[in-house]
């Protein structure tokens, strides 16, 4: 018999946007009940190929086969009735909807055609989402009241509400904690072992191994490797391919004398609680010190970094910078003091994402260059330049729009803004997530040579080394306490997470 032809295939697909070759004549073949990964640095490419496959963008060239046919993916409806969908990292989810009405958004179960069967709907996600493994879920609840982690499992249960035969998932862990990781693991093993194929897209290289089976390389709008195979290709050889150069997974040395030897707390967090969140939590931060949040998702981590700034008002307990005490619930007074806030979710809580780099940099200093009622852009923009500049931010250009930039890039705007504001404290939410290798070296050395020159950093990261390789002293969380405190130099990444799973909080 002849062997089944590849469930897709695409060939020399091409694709030109204004002054921009994205996609230049790239491979991709996938097979029935493989995970295939798809690498490459922000800006190589993925993210327009798979736009293409969910027929979301039309391409300039090449061909695409669907099950040993030729096929033209007009649009998102005609890709995903072929049996083709698509999560992406930015999840487009309809908060005010229930669970179930997202599920079934656009294909909900209906009576003569046009009366929508609430009831039938509800069963069919609950049925769905206890096959992912959250029977807990409620199909009644608004998305919106949903944690990250939930919401990425009502997005993958709408795309199993359809006959689909392959799944692209856009960095579906990144918002996860290890146990829903696994958990992600084990849904992405049924669905292959069912025949279904999976597109897997991961910056976690750690991932690739535990997950998948061929591994298709993008740089530059190229695929510089089709199909390799994951459990045998060296990790250093897949960096090499992703950057054009190799990378060092090294964190930038630590000083040679503790800061806190030497200088006094610039703030101080003592008692401080929110009911249902986190339990009470004592910490001190000196200049050019940083230290380090462990935990799983829900441990308290994001809530004890957001009671900080102000954007949640404490139960119980105070925050003092500089020796003043803050106003609980106040971001107001909390910026005023010196505090900054990179959040997790940058383009939703942090960037504007229609508006240049020079306005996102300067937002948060405007009155600074208020000049009678009038603002200064001349003054603005050159002093959005010299922050970015300070932090190598690329394109060295304050009048680009902050949503072309890379995720690197991003992020890079947003410390600069507390850059500007002159900050004494800043606050990092996983301050690499969705952040290509490269640049994650680079974003490691600007936050060490922040803290060289003074900045205190408190850091928030779901991935452990990057937390014990950048931390001075590191606070392990787990269900809102404060279960160890330690120097980074003491602890290692299963000392960590047995901490987090089984730890005790400290006496």
């Amino acid at each position: 018999m002849a062997p089944e032809p590849p469930l897709l295939t695409m060939s020399g697909i091409t694709k030109s946007f204004p002054g921009v070759r994205a996609l230049d004549g790239v491979d991709l073949e996938v097979q029935a009940g493989e995970v295939h990964c798809l690498l490459g640095q922000n800006g190589a490419g993925k993210s327009t190929l798979i736009k293409v496959l969910a027929g979301a963008h039309q391409p300039d060239d090449g061909e695409i086969t669907w099950r040993g046919e030729a096929v033209r993916l007009k649009s998102p409806i005609a890709a995903m009735r072929l049996g083709i969908a698509t999560i992406y990292q930015e999840l487009d989810l309809v908060e005010g909807l229930s669970v179930a009405e997202n599920v079934f958004l656009g294909h909900e179960p209906t009576s003569a055609g046009f009366i929508v069967r609430t009831g039938e709907g509800r069963l069919a996600a609950k049925a769905l989402l206890a096959r992912l493994g959250h029977p807990e879920i409620d199909p009644a609840r608004a998305v919106g009241d949903l944690s990250a982690a939930q919401q990425q499992i009502v997005s993958m249960a709408r795309a199993l509400s359809h006959d689909v035969r392959l799944i692209v998932m856009d960095e579906p862990s990144a918002a996860l904690d290890p146990d829903e990781v696994d958990n992600l693991f084990r849904i992405v093993d049924s669905l292959t072992a069912d025949g279904v194929a999976v597109v897997y897209i991961s910056h976690r290289l750690e991932e690739i191994r535990r997950i998948g089976d061929r591994v298709t390389v993008l740089k530059d709008g190229r695929a510089v490797a089709v199909g390799l195979p994951a459990a045998d290709t060296p990790t250093r050889d897949i960096v090499a391919m992703m950057t054009g150069r190799d990378v060092e997974y090294v964190f930038p040395p630590r000083p040679d004398e503790a800061s806190e030897n030497i200088t006094e707390p610039v703030l101080r967090v003592q008692g401080l609680s929110r009911k249902g969140e986190f339990a009470p939590v004592d910490l001190e931060l000196r200049p050019g010190e940083i230290v380090g949040l462990a935990g799983l998702v829900g441990s308290g981590r994001s809530e004890i970094l957001e009671t900080i700034y102000g954007a949640r008002k404490a139960t119980t307990g105070t925050v003092t910078v500089a020796g003043k005490q803050l106003r609980p619930g106040s971001v107001r007074a909390a910026v005023a003091a010196g505090i900054g806030l990179a959040p997790e979710e940058r383009k939703a809580q942090a960037l504007l994402m229609t508006e240049s780099v020079t306005r996102n940099v300067s937002v948060s200093s405007l009155s600074r260059f208020a000049r009678v009622g009038w603002i200064d852009r001349g003054g603005e923009r050159r002093a959005a330049q010299q922050a970015t500049r300070e932090l190598s931010l690329r394109p060295d250009n304050p009048d680009t729009p902050v949503r072309t930039l890379s995720g690197g890039n991003q992020q890079k705007a947003v410390l600069a803004r507390w850059l500007l504001r002159g900050c004494r404290v800043l606050l990092l939410d996983e301050p690499t997530r969705g952040v290509d290798v490269g640049a994650r070296a680079e974003l490691y050395a600007v936050i060490r040579r922040l803290a060289d020159e003074g900045l205190a950093v408190l850091l928030v990261s779901s991935e452990v080394p990057e937390v014990l390789g950048l931390a001075d002293r590191v606070l392990v969380l787990r269900e809102g306490h404060v279960v160890h405190a330690a120097p980074a130099q003491e602890l290692d990444e299963h000392r960590v997470l047995d901490l987090v799973m089984e730890g005790s909080p400290t006496p």
